[in-house]
């Protein structure tokens, strides 16, 4: 089965043969014929091809330029403005068995319906064959990606946010040792949007490291690489023993000190993760995915991915945000999506500016007090509207974050939310606690999320979503990692969100960089810290010190002992929600030991005590 000359030229199909790999032009060739486009344009690494798309994707409307130059606003569909959920699934052999919180589906079945759905999908389309690379060039820890996809503004997004991948096909010397990734925006309507969202499909195929994405444009379901490529990089990494991760990767840099110290951070959404990265007076590597490999010393290695940032934009304003809001409004290449445009120009919730009562955005045209077909009032912008922009437009890149061997990690950092239980910082008794203390994540939610303020959602490394292997395997690879390690990374917990009986925060905004600074701190020895059941906390003198060096802040003993005592109870009620989100799941041993003994040790400070606040001065 060989190409229709009529919708590729001999220059495209030359792009095509010269990367010497029978697997490429086997994928290109049959999804060609499956989907049936038009025109199939092959895009290299050189300038010019890049250029073609961006060019492209203004051209045919599914993005349209902006007052400032290099800005183009791009709209998802009404319908089409976050994760499909029920929709995202992992194809399963048959027999095989996966954790219950996966949505799965028969293999042969989902290819069966895929091809039903996807048969000349791209007809009167142009398919984009692309290449792209996991990781920095040249790496240990690259991973080639083809893309093949009929959205200008897909594969537009994928050169922000991924480095070009044409020469690492190349070196693979014909092997199929790549991820692939098929999407369809499929047709559109008259805003240039998916029309058939009814038949909107994402399914992973772990088997052929496969994702096929069709009838969306939404980057969270359209975009391969990002967070459909982590599926099958956790798949990856369980079997080759490194580990795939949702996390931040950033440098601390402790004032007047000639060192800095890398981090890497997983956090659930709304638990502080990119106000962590960002903090000022420190450098950001990567703002999402993390790959972590053992290096050849025995120490832990970690690269960002990605080469961009895809970026919630609501909230984001020139106050809490300064380096970001001034990438947003100056010029430079940079896709919005999902604000409203007036005049020319982006505006977003919680920006800090007077939002105009007219406009264009993702319902189309938009006066204030519009209702949507449900009744329900439609905002100006949508809640989860994003930027896309290339990581090196921000002021605090870190100049390490294109470095083929990556940054060492000193530590860890797990972060959640939650109003009444965890102190703000700990650090972990060992590897295999830290571990735990990861695996056992928790995100509250508020009354404007889901209706019921105070619900803990349980989410294992901040990855639960993305986790396309049983969870027992997850955890053990993570505790079989450190086993490999001769210099460990130091494993921290936080949580900004403690409150009082009045409901009041303990925690200020910029409080988080004195956790950070004494996490930094504690690894290179120049703090002791308290030992008590649920890690090491700092002591008073040390964070009453840091307070007033880095935030010229007061911070008093009364509020080290609201924020510092151990809550017994309250942990104790946590491990009973774990044992209940892991029942059904073969977890490792030293899991099942760590959860044991931090009952135990709970247990036995509540007697020693005879109460269940206890202040860490009780364990000097």
């Amino acid at each position: 089965m060989g190409f229709d000359a009529r919708i590729i030229d001999d220059v495209n199909l030359a792009k095509l043969k010269a990367l010497g790999n029978a697997h490429v032009l086997s994928i290109v060739t049959e999804y060609a014929h499956l989907m049936q486009p038009d025109k199939i344009t092959v895009i290299t690494d050189e300038q010019n091809d890049i250029a073609y798309v961006q060019r492209k994707a203004i051209e045919t409307g599914e993005e349209r330029p902006l007052r400032l130059e290099g800005h183009s606003i791009h709209f998802d569909g009404y319908s089409d403005q976050g994760r499909d959920k029920v929709h995202t699934r992992v194809l399963v052999q048959n027999g095989n068995k996966i954790s219950p919180h996966i949505n799965t589906l028969n293999r042969d079945l989902g290819l069966a319906e895929l091809g039903e759905l996807m048969q000349g999908i791209m007809t009167g389309k142009e398919m984009l064959v692309r290449f792209f690379c996991l990781g920095p060039l040249n790496s240990r820890f690259s991973i080639p990606a083809l893309q093949i996809t009929d959205s200008f503004y897909v594969a537009h997004s994928e050169d922000l946010l991924y480095r070009p991948g044409y020469s690492q096909f190349c070196h693979l010397q014909g092997e199929a040792d790549f991820f692939c990734f098929i999407h369809s925006a499929g047709q559109l309507d008259a805003n240039d949007c998916s029309r058939n969202i009814h038949q909107r499909r994402v399914y992973i195929d772990l088997a052929d490291n496969r994702v096929f994405s069709i009838n969306n444009q939404y980057a969270g379901n359209s975009l391969g690489l990002k967070k459909l490529a982590l599926r099958l990089a956790i798949y990856k990494a369980n079997r080759e023993h490194w580990l795939a991760e949702h996390m931040f990767i950033m440098g601390i840099r402790p004032t007047g000190k000639e060192r800095v110290s890398y981090f890497t951070g997983a956090y659930p959404s709304a638990c502080g993760k990119t106000s962590t990265a960002m903090l000022p007076g420190q450098t950001i590597v990567g703002d999402d995915i993390a790959y972590l490999k053992v290096w050849d010393d025995g120490s832990c290695h970690a690269v960002n991915i990605e080469h961009g940032i895809f970026g919630i934009i609501t909230g984001v304003n020139s106050k809490d945000d300064p380096l970001i809001y001034k990438c947003l409004t100056t010029p430079r290449e940079m896709i919005f999506s999902n604000v409203l445009i007036h005049e020319d120009q982006p505006y977003w919730l919680e920006m800090g500016r007077e939002i105009p009562e007219t406009g264009f955005n993702h319902h189309g045209s938009w006066k204030n007090g519009d209702l949507d077909p449900d009744g329900k009032p439609i905002p100006a912008a949508h809640k989860n509207a994003r930027y896309t922009i290339r990581i090196h437009e921000l002021e605090n890149v870190d100049e390490q974050t294109e470095n083929p061997d990556g940054v060492r990690i000193d530590g860890i950092i797990y972060g959640g939310r939650d109003s009444d239980t965890n102190v703000p910082v700990a650090e972990s008794l060992s590897w295999n606690h830290g571990v735990f203390i990861g695996a056992a994540l928790e995100s509250e939610t508020t009354a404007a999320t889901l209706g019921q303020e105070g619900q803990r959602v349980h989410s294992p490394m901040a990855n639960l979503d993305f986790v396309a292997i049983p969870l027992g395997k997850y955890i053990r690879n993570h505790i079989e990692f450190g086993t490999r390690l001769s210099r460990l990374p130091r494993i921290f917990s936080t949580n900004y969100f403690l409150k009082d009986d009045d409901d009041r925060y303990l925690n200020g905004k910029l409080d988080k960089k004195v956790w950070l600074l004494w996490a930094e701190g504690r690894i290179h020895g120049e703090y002791d810290a308290i030992e008590t059941p649920i890690g090491f906390l700092p002591q008073y003198a040390d964070l009453q010190r840091l307070f007033r060096e880095l935030l010229a802040k007061n911070y008093s003993e009364e509020d080290y002992l609201k924020q510092f005592s151990i809550r017994v109870e309250k942990l104790l009620s946590k491990l009973d929600r774990i044992v209940a989100a892991f029942r059904g799941e073969d977890m490792p041993v030293e899991f099942s030991r760590e959860l044991r003994n931090q009952r135990r040790r709970l247990q036995k400070c509540r007697l020693k005590f005879k109460q269940d606040i206890i202040p860490p001065s009780a364990f000097h």
